[in-house]
């Protein structure tokens, strides 16, 4: 979440001076202030489509799991970061998967891609270099060597799956809704990604707090446990339902 600072002089209108007001321009002010009209007819043009039309992004396990959430500072393949691609749509594309492209100026960047961080630098390719050693374009060949036949990384997440078996996935909120996947509330803020509020920052398995919409119901809370849940659930799924054995076994006096 950006903020701007937005101070209007009664002297001289259109200039920025001193309060702050939370952002919403990101990148789209190029650098350049937008004066107090400009500000209003952004504000008519970009809120009603960003309230409407956000676009969720996740790194996510062959589990299920959201193991990243993607913020407006988490970085992509291409090195920039995700506030630099577009992600605001007037209408949400119809084809899947869909494409955020970068938008910096010479970027070949068509589509945004997450990829795991070690350490400070990104994590290697199988070819031992690392990944902003490669081209952006797709194939993703390595501009270090000849021999790679396009970027692979054996690196293992801390949900147990290798980098490779994950995805990035760009969804609407209807779509993770119908997974049960939290969403949070509607805001107007550029590049949210897939935050919804401070356990968005954790890894995915640390994430118990679905830090969505609210309190859930008492029709989801009483719901079966199932392969799409956290693994903490479906561990406490399977011991509970060999609780009763073992209260049973210790009626007969067969218990330790």
């Amino acid at each position: 979440m950006h903020l701007r600072r937005r101070v209007i002089s009664s002297g001289l209108p259109g200039k920025v001076f001193g309060s702050w007001e939370i952002g919403i321009v990101g990148e789209d002010d190029g650098g350049k202030l937008f004066t107090p009209e400009e500000y209003e007819e952004y504000k008519k043009k970009v809120l009603p489509m960003r309230l409407q039309n956000r676009l969720f992004v996740s790194w996510r396990s062959p589990a299920g799991m959201d193991c990243k959430l993607v913020g407006p500072e988490t970085l992509c393949f291409c090195t920039h970061r995700y506030k630099q691609h577009k992600t605001d749509f007037e209408t949400i594309p119809q084809q899947r998967p869909i494409s955020l492209p970068c938008q910096v100026s010479g970027c070949r960047c068509r589509a945004y891609l997450y990829v795991p961080l070690s350490g400070a630098r990104p994590v290697r390719c199988r070819c031992k270099h690392f990944a902003d050693q490669h081209s952006t374009a797709p194939g993703f060949l390595c501009n270090a060597c000849s021999k790679c036949s396009g970027f692979h990384s054996c690196f293992t997440c801390a949900c147990g799956q290798p980098a490779y078996a994950h995805d990035t996935v760009v969804e609407t909120k209807q779509e993770r809704l119908a997974q049960g996947k939290p969403v949070g509330q509607d805001v107007p803020c550029a590049a949210m990604g897939g935050l919804t509020g401070f356990s968005s920052l954790a890894e995915g398995y640390m994430r118990l707090d679905d830090s969505g919409i609210g309190a859930p119901s008492i029709e989801f809370l009483d719901s079966p446990v199932t392969a799409m849940d956290h693994p903490f659930l479906k561990a406490f799924q399977a011991s509970s339902s060999s609780s009763p054995e073992t209260l049973t076994d210790d009626k007969n006096g067969k218990g330790c």
